[in-house]
C-alpha cells in the first residue's frame, strides 16, 4: 500500500509520510467542516431546500478536492466559498431579483469562464503581474484573515452596533437568519463567562505550547484535548437519530436541485433588458473567485512552491496545475446545486501541520463524502476546539512580513493596505484590490530611479507598468463601479 501511495503522490520527494498527510487532511477537514452547515443555511434563505444543498456542498467539495489531489498533487481543499455564497444569496437573489435557479446558471457560466481563463494561462499572467512585495503581503494578510476567522469561530469577540438600518433575512431562527446592517460595528473582547469561551482560549494556549515544543501532530492533539475537555460541560453532542430521520428527505430534494443551472441558462439570455446585469454579475463572480484563489495559493508559496513555480518558469508545475484544478471546480458544483466552489484558505491549517501532497486532499475529500452520513460526528467537534488551529496558523503566516521591505514607504503603504483591508473587509479580493490600486497610484508619481528602487530585479517592467497589472487594477475599479450601480 505504501508503495502505491509513494508512486502516486511522491511522498518522499516532498519530504512527507502517509501519517503526516492523513493528519494534515484531517485537520483541513475539521477546520472547514463548518461549511457543510453554513452553506446550506445561507443558500436556503433563497428558497433552495437546505438538505439538498448540504448534499451538494459535500459532493462539490469532494469532487473539487479530488481534482486538486489527483491533478495537482497538492494538499488544498475546495468547497463552496464563503463570501461567494453570500453574494449569491444577498446580491444576486435578494438584491437583483433573480431566482435561485438563475443564480445557479450564472455560477455555471462563471465556471466555464474560469476554465477558459486558466487554460489560456491568463490566471498565471495575473499572478506574475502582482509585485513580489505585495505577494508577500498577501500571505501575511491571509494569515490575519485566517486568525480573524478563528477568533470569530471561537466566539472570543463581540460587536457593538451603532444605530442604523437593519434588514432581517430568514425566519428568525438563529441558524437560518442573517441580519444585514449599514451601521458601524465595533469589535471587542467578550466576557469569559461560559465554558466554551474559556476552553477556546485554553485551546489556543495548549496548541501554541505544543507547536513550540514541536510535538508531532500538535494541532490535532490540541483539537482532541479541547474537545474532550468540553464533554463534562455538555459541549460535545452527536444527534444521529434526528439527522438520519431527515436524510431521506434531503436525498429526495436533491433531485429538484441537480441540473437546475443548465435548465435556467436560457432565461438569463431571453431578453436584452437584463443582459448587462447578467454579464456584470458573472464578471463580479469570476473576478472574486479568481483573486481569492490566487491569494490563497500565494499565501502557501513559501511552504509548497518555489519562486520559479509561482512565476510559471518551471514548466507544467504544481502551482500551474492548482490554478487549473480550481478553475475546473465551479461548474460541476453549480450543476450539483451550490454556489462557486473555490480553494479554501483553511487548507493552510493542514499544510502547517505537515501536509505536502494530494494524499492529504484525498483524506479531506473522503471525509467530505462520509459527512453526508456522519455529519453529527463531524459536528460533535465543537467550533471552539478547531478555531485555535486557525488562529495559530494565521499567526505563523505573518512570518512572510520579514521579507517585505517596510523601510521603503512606496512598498510599506500598498503592503499594509493589502493586509489591513483584507482583514477589515473580510475579503481576500478586496484586500488585494486596494493594495494594487494604491501601488499603481504611487507608481504613477515615481521617477524612473524610484521605480527601480522599489521593483524586483526580475521584473521586466521595472521602470514602467506591467500591462496585466494595469488591466487587473482597472478591473477592480470597474468591479467597484458595477457594485455601486447594482
Amino acid at each position: 500500500m505504501t508503495g502505491i501511495l509513494e508512486s502516486r503522490f511522491r511522498l518522499s520527494h516532498y519530504g512527507t509520510t502517509p501519517g503526516r498527510e492523513v493528519i494534515g487532511g484531517l485537520i483541513t477537514y475539521l477546520t472547514l467542516a463548518y461549511i457543510i452547515v453554513v452553506n446550506p443555511n445561507m443558500l436556503g434563505l433563497t428558497g433552495m431546500p437546505v438538505g439538498a444543498v448540504m448534499i451538494a456542498t459535500c459532493l462539490s467539495a469532494a469532487i473539487g478536492t479530488i481534482v486538486m489531489a489527483l491533478y495537482a498533487n497538492l494538499p488544498f481543499a475546495q468547497a463552496p466559498g464563503m463570501g461567494l455564497n453570500a453574494f449569491f444569496t444577498f446580491t444576486v437573489v435578494f438584491g437583483l431579483g433573480f431566482s435561485w435557479q438563475q443564480a445557479l446558471a450564472m455560477v455555471f457560466v462563471c465556471g466555464i469562464v474560469n476554465i477558459i481563463i486558466v487554460f489560456t494561462r491568463l490566471r498565471q499572467k495575473l499572478v506574475n503581474a502582482i509585485p513580489r512585495q505585495i505577494q508577500l503581503a498577501i500571505g501575511a494578510g491571509i494569515g490575519g484573515f485566517i486568525a480573524y476567522i478563528g477568533i470569530k469561530n471561537a466566539g472570543l469577540i463581540k460587536f457593538t452596533l451603532d444605530p442604523g438600518t437593519y434588514v432581517q433575512l430568514g425566519d428568525g431562527d438563529p441558524l437560518t437568519t442573517t441580519i444585514v446592517s449599514n451601521a458601524s460595528a465595533v469589535p471587542g473582547i467578550v466576557a469569559f463567562n461560559n465554558a466554551a469561551l474559556v476552553l477556546g482560549l485554553l485551546g489556543i494556549v495548549i496548541m501554541a505550547v505544543l507547536m513550540v515544543k514541536k510535538v508531532p501532530g500538535a494541532m490535532l492533539v490540541g483539537i482532541g484535548i479541547a474537545t474532550v475537555l468540553g464533554v463534562p460541560f455538555g459541549l460535545v453532542n452527536a444527534d444521529f437519530g434526528g439527522y438520519l430521520a431527515t436524510l431521506g428527505d434531503a436525498f429526495g430534494d436533491f433531485g429538484s436541485v441537480v441540473g437546475q443551472a443548465l435548465a435556467a441558462i436560457p432565461s438569463l439570455f431571453s431578453g436584452p433588458a437584463k443582459l448587462p446585469l447578467v454579464i456584470a454579475t458573472i464578471f463580479a463572480m469570476s473576478l472574486t473567485d479568481t483573486m481569492d484563489t490566487i491569494g490563497t495559493l500565494l499565501s502557501a508559496g513559501g511552504k509548497l512552491f518555489s519562486m520559479e513555480e509561482i512565476a510559471g518558469r518551471s514548466g507544467d508545475n504544481r502551482f500551474a496545475r492548482a490554478l487549473r484544478a480550481d478553475g475546473l471546480a465551479t461548474a460541476p458544483g453549480a450543476l450539483l446545486g451550490t454556489s462557486n466552489t473555490t480553494t479554501y484558505i483553511e487548507s493552510g491549517a493542514g499544510i502547517m501541520a505537515g501536509a505536502r501532497t494530494g494524499l492529504a486532499s484525498m483524506v479531506t475529500a473522503g471525509l467530505m463524502l462520509l459527512s453526508i452520513l456522519l455529519l453529527p460526528l463531524t459536528l460533535a467537534v465543537p467550533a471552539y476546539a478547531t478555531a485555535p488551529a486557525l488562529i495559530i496558523v494565521g499567526f505563523m503566516m505573518f512570518a512572510a512580513l520579514k521579507e517585505v521591505r517596510m523601510d521603503i514607504l512606496a512598498i510599506l503603504f500598498p503592503a499594509m493596505a493589502t493586509i489591513v483591508f483584507m482583514i477589515a473587509t473580510y475579503s481576500i479580493t478586496e484586500g488585494i484590490a486596494i493594495g494594487l490600486v494604491l501601488h499603481c497610484a504611487i507608481r504613477v508619481f515615481q521617477t524612473r530611479e524610484e521605480r527601480l528602487e522599489t521593483s524586483d530585479e526580475e521584473d521586466e517592467h521595472r521602470t514602467g507598468f506591467n500591462p496585466f497589472l494595469v488591466a487587473m487594477t482597472g478591473l477592480f475599479v470597474l468591479h467597484w463601479v458595477i457594485s455601486a450601480l447594482i
